[in-house]
């Protein structure tokens, strides 16, 4: 895609997932890699009334080259940037149930969810949680980019997940299953529950890698 339809895509995202309810209000953001930077949600935006004209576009040294000035949390996307260099694509979302996960104080911090289905295997692996930092905080850039090289999904806590992929369309859907077993998870606490076997995610990362 050429940038003027990435730019379109990332409205086209955005609106899908606010009307979806996965974020509300001006929270989230979504990035994408160019050749000369990224395209990056400007900051307080709604990711439901995105202008694809006035998403930002910022230097592969943080500065603005175009469009309306760069979500606070570009930083993010740098780092995890720094982390995964195959990766394209970025979706930083504060979407309901990862956000609940995120807040409990006895989940595995080394990996938030369990191997509930296949799909979560495949699409996200494990999930990393990184320490509570204020917004803006600009010490949360070392912490998720050292998460980052063990995972392409990190969940913030108190926060959010921050999740990448080789596309966006790849970064938006890992995104969505990630909150879909964030839901199963919650759901689930209180019942006796079959998870995947280690054998069983072996198997699926064998068939289904990277």
């Amino acid at each position: 895609m050429n940038e003027q339809e990435l730019r379109e895509r990332i409205a086209m995202h955005g609106q899908s997932i606010f009307n979806r309810g996965l974020t509300a209000g001006s929270s989230g953001n979504i990035s994408v890699r160019v050749p000369d930077g990224m395209l990056i949600t400007p900051t307080n935006s709604c990711l439901g009334r995105l202008d694809p004209e006035r998403i930002s576009k910022i230097s592969n040294t943080g500065h603005l080259i175009s469009g309306d000035k760069p979500s606070k949390e570009a930083f993010l996307h740098h780092s995890m940037y720094q982390s995964r260099p195959d990766e394209q694509s970025i979706v930083h979302l504060h979407s309901t149930h990862s956000v609940a996960v995120s807040c409990l104080e006895n989940v595995d911090r080394s990996n938030a969810l369990p191997p509930i289905t296949a799909y979560y295997v495949m699409r996200v692996g494990t999930l990393p949680v990184v320490p509570y930092f204020a917004p803006g905080d600009e010490r949360l850039a070392g912490a998720v980019e050292q998460a980052a090289k063990a995972s392409r999904a990190v969940l913030l806590s108190n926060h959010g997940p921050v999740v990448a992929g080789k596309s966006l369309d790849a970064a938006v859907a890992s995104t969505e299953e990630l909150e879909e077993t964030a839901k199963l998870f919650l759901m689930l606490r209180q019942e006796k529950t079959r998870y995947l076997t280690d054998a069983d995610v072996t198997e699926l990362n064998q068939r289904f890698p990277g």
